[in-house]
């Protein structure tokens, strides 16, 4: 993010520095990096025109998309190897947000896509600026990984009618489109299938040898040239039809106030999965969603590029994980290769794009079905499922909503799966009698390979988790079970080694506790509070229940110390405090 700067007298301000990966290399060969570029622009075309299809969006408008995202993520990003533009992940879910308020084919959707664009762009950038990068860390793995699962079936479903020939339904869900598809399965084109076959075969068997390997540009341009050939067109193959070649003009979205204020949730949902998908994207090189420096600028870059978006006609931007690692792949090490390839799709809009006319959607809904399957990471969901099966639970609940009901309901699941994933953990933490370990000062978790002893009368409990409101009743009821009335005991320790923090309400509660075990005659100490912890507790009032001499470093001084107040020996072993 930007980066703090002295000014004179001892003032500090903040200074974004432009091209950061780029300048730094000045000096060093070039050839690499050109040769990544042409490689990144060959597998850019195909791609970002098939994702503005899925977008709902002219050809055209994806290719700006890389153009302006490369520029903006190179002017501020710091990530070398980053890949902005269009998406795959995020273009459905902008289809379904845009034409909940306009008709596909209406001349406001245009507008209105892009000023989603506006909106996405300006909270990203924000989020960047204000080096809020941890939002990223809101959606777990799991969830992220059912997402992607289903907005991967969803895409393929939607290519069902496109790849068959068939008349796709419009304004229906994954399910129900491809049940219409299948009822008139009669009326497909055998045409449109061999082409959608055979562009499969070439871009997956490209992919097999290596993923550097351009198929789609070489699927694309030997598709079209069929189509010319065989005046395809007669035999009812749909092609893109005119693709108008030229700059991008810059203009601000003719849209309304009344989009603005229904395009504004939808926004804050796709800046969230933009953090999401990003964070993974830059971890993925090994970098850190948590770095400032870093990430925070990447942020910032990938917000500029969905600005500049929405003020030439096109819609949201993403980092993008695939072409992300074929740069890698390409031994590309700076934003060097990104412009290149920009310059490069900058040259085909502007004098070639009129070439694209000729192009199937069957093509381009081949190219979409592949890129849909490499959304369903298998692999991923069989290692989640052998880690925890609830996590698993909460990956597949968010691949069936998103890839059979609905994208937006789906986006809005998995943030509030993933919040409750969250919550639930912390409200029924994980906590345990410690034992003591015979011949030491050592209070230790309980182990089958460990023979641990108890203490008549005592109780060491710790709590693994922060001691907040929505566990305070669990944890006082743990406490109360553990050493209230009736249980013998007249020592008890809170282990607070592993509680970072303590909220208000939880730590009047517990002062409510220890209060009244006091009043049991029951003595309490508090073992192993960090500096903060400790200051906390001291502020709710505990210090005054139990007194400040009954904080402790250790749980053997706390036991030792509550076990002489009573006349005896502490545990066989121990260190006297």
């Amino acid at each position: 993010m930007a980066e703090e700067q002295p000014r004179a007298g001892g003032r500090s301000g903040f200074v974004l520095p432009l091209f950061p990966t780029i300048l730094p290399w000045r000096h060093r060969p070039l050839g690499p990096e050109l040769l990544a570029g042409l490689l990144l622009a060959a597998i850019a075309i195909p791609e970002q025109i098939a994702t503005a299809r899925l977008a709902g969006m002219p050809a055209t408008a994806g290719l700006a998309a890389f153009i302006v995202g490369s520029l903006a993520i190179a002017a501020f990003g710091s990530t070398g190897p980053l890949s902005v533009g269009a998406d795959s992940t995020i273009a459905p879910v902008i289809a379904a947000s845009v034409s909940s308020i306009a008709l596909t084919s209406s001349p406001t959707y245009r507008a209105d896509a892009s000023l989603l664009a506006l909106l996405v762009g300006l909270i990203v950038m924000v989020i960047g600026l204000a080096r809020m990068a941890w939002i990223a860390d809101i959606l777990s793995a799991p969830v992220v990984t059912g997402f992607l699962a289903g907005v991967g079936i969803a895409i393929i479903l939607r290519q069902i009618p496109i790849v068959l020939g068939v008349t796709a339904p419009t304004g229906h869900g994954p399910v129900e489109t491809t049940w219409l598809t299948l009822r008139a399965i009669g009326q497909t084109n055998g045409w449109t299938i061999a082409i959608a076959g055979a562009v499969l075969v070439v871009v997956g068997g490209a992919e097999k040898l290596s993923k550097r390997f351009p198929g789609a540009i070489i699927a694309l341009v030997a598709s079209a040239l069929a189509v010319a050939a065989f005046h395809l067109k007669s035999h009812g193959v749909d092609v893109l039809g005119v693709v108008p070649a030229g700059l991008p003009h810059i203009a601000a979205p003719a849209s309304s106030f009344a989009a603005l204020r229904a395009l504004l949730l939808p926004a804050l949902a796709i800046s969230l999965v933009v953090l999401a998908q990003s964070a993974a994207t830059v971890r993925g090189l090994g970098g850190s969603s948590s770095d400032e420096k870093g990430f925070n600028r990447d942020l910032v870059g990938i917000g500029a590029g969905s600005l500049l978006a929405g003020f030439t006609g096109s819609f949201a931007l993403d980092a993008s994980p695939p072409r992300t690692e074929i740069v890698a792949n390409a031994r590309g090490k700076t934003q060097l290769v990104g412009l290149s390839a920009a310059a490069i799709v900058l040259v085909f809009v502007a004098f070639a794009a009129s070439w694209l006319d000729d192009v199937p959607h069957a093509t381009l809904g081949a190219i979409l079905a592949l890129i849909g399957v490499r959304l369903v990471r298998v692999p991923e969901l069989r290692e989640i499922l052998r880690f925890d099966r609830i996590e698993f639970g909460l990956a597949a609940v968010t691949m069936l909503v998103v890839g059979l009901v609905d994208v937006k309901i789906g986006m809005g699941l998995a943030v509030t799966l993933a919040v409750l994933d969250r919550t639930r953990r912390t409200a029924r933490p994980r906590d345990a009698v410690l034992g003591h370990l015979p011949g030491s000062s050592n209070w230790v978790l309980p182990s089958a390979e460990l023979d641990l002893e108890q203490l008549a009368g005592v109780v060491v409990y710790m709590l693994e988790a922060p001691l907040w409101f929505a566990n305070a009743d669990h944890v006082v009821a743990r406490i109360r079970a553990l050493a209230g009335p009736g249980t013998g005991v007249d020592s008890f320790v809170l282990d607070s080694a592993a509680i970072s923090d303590v909220d208000y309400t939880a730590g009047r509660q517990l002062t409510g506790v220890v209060r009244d075990l006091a009043a049991a005659h029951v003595r309490v100490g508090v073992a192993r509070a960090t500096p903060v912890v400790a200051a906390e507790l001291e502020r709710i009032g505990l210090g005054g229940v139990i007194g400040p001499d009954s904080f402790f470093p250790t749980v053997d001084a706390a036991v030792q110390a509550l076990v002489g107040a009573r006349g005896e020996p502490g545990p066989a072993g121990s260190a006297l405090p």
